[in-house]
């Protein structure tokens, strides 16, 4: 006759399994009661202003359906404003993930408790933040026309940033701006994926004979691939749906998509295109979700590394 194990209780007689306010892993009351304020602030700022997007895209300024707002994106500068947005947000976080990454490296295989490891990543919390127009106006005041290291230059080496062409109000600018808060964004993001690296694993490689080489190809590579390529999509999105920050910076013209939602809902001389700036948006919408649904995916097949 097989003995059956007795069952663990607690000293009120319950299961260490059971829940209190009803059913196991069944949210009780009280913890829906201390969610209502933030299920209704994403209703109000997120869920609400995403219908909005959603209905206005497909009705022209009678409020009749239609597929013109979508059928528009794939033309004219519309589409141009999509491929350079695409581009400046790949081309950032390409940047902010190569340099993110070897700076993460740095601090990662330095002391934990080091002082260098503090100020980079307090650091970096607070430079990811830092955007809008106190970051416009930082760069403004360092390299803009009369800027502090624009005017150095032309006054002591002879050397005009703005001789060819005014670069920091455009493309080129947006990128140099957006790489400031992209690489701090990646140590953040990716710090964790380095300190999961565990020494045993480098230990056990070179008790079985294996050299750095090896250790990369087949163990810390696989590991660190998905989080490096999950942090890459975040900073894309990260980028391309940043608007504070390029709206103070560029004052004429609408290079990119959210500066051109901008000129529909608010553009004086064409009337009527604010469902035209919804269907943007909702393009937008869609690029981040796709860019933001692959990262899940990619994190789901590294969290069996960090249990």
């Amino acid at each position: 006759m097989t003995a059956v194990a007795p069952v663990a209780t607690t000293p009120g007689g319950s299961t260490p399994s059971a829940k209190k306010g009803g059913a196991a892993g069944r949210p009780s009351a009280a913890a829906w009661l201390v969610a209502v304020p933030f299920l209704a602030f994403v209703g109000i700022f997120l869920v609400y202003p995403t219908v909005l997007v959603l209905v206005g895209a497909f009705q022209d300024s009678a409020g009749a359906f239609t597929f013109e707002n979508l059928s528009a994106l794939f033309t004219g500068v519309v589409f141009d404003a999509f491929v350079r947005s695409i581009e400046l947000s790949a081309l950032t976080a390409v940047i902010g993930a190569i340099f993110g990454a070897l700076l993460t490296w740095a601090i990662a295989v330095g002391n934990p408790d080091g002082m260098l490891r503090r100020i980079v990543v307090a650091g970096s919390g607070v430079l990811a933040q830092f955007g809008g127009v106190p970051l416009a106006f930082a760069f403004l005041a360092t390299v803009g026309f009369e800027g502090l290291v624009t005017k150095f230059l032309r006054d002591n080496v002879g050397i005009d940033l703005f001789a060819g062409s005014a670069w920091l109000f455009d493309l080129p600018g947006l990128t140099l701006v957006y790489t400031f808060f992209q690489i701090p964004l990646m140590v953040i993001v990716f710090l964790p994926a380095l300190d999961g690296l565990r020494p045993q694993w480098r230990e056990a490689n070179a008790s079985l004979g294996g050299t750095s080489w090896t250790y990369w190809r087949h163990v810390g590579g696989p590991i660190l691939t998905p989080p490096f390529l999950g942090a890459l999509l975040l900073l894309f999105a990260n980028a391309f749906s940043a608007y504070a920050t390029a709206a103070a910076l560029v004052s004429q013209g609408s290079p990119i998509v959210p500066l051109q939602i901008r000129g529909f809902l608010t553009g004086e001389v064409v009337l009527g295109q604010e469902n035209l700036g919804k269907a943007l948006g909702l393009g937008m919408v869609i690029v981040v979700s796709i860019a933001m649904g692959v990262n899940v995916l990619l994190q789901k097949r590294v969290a069996k590394w960090v249990r």
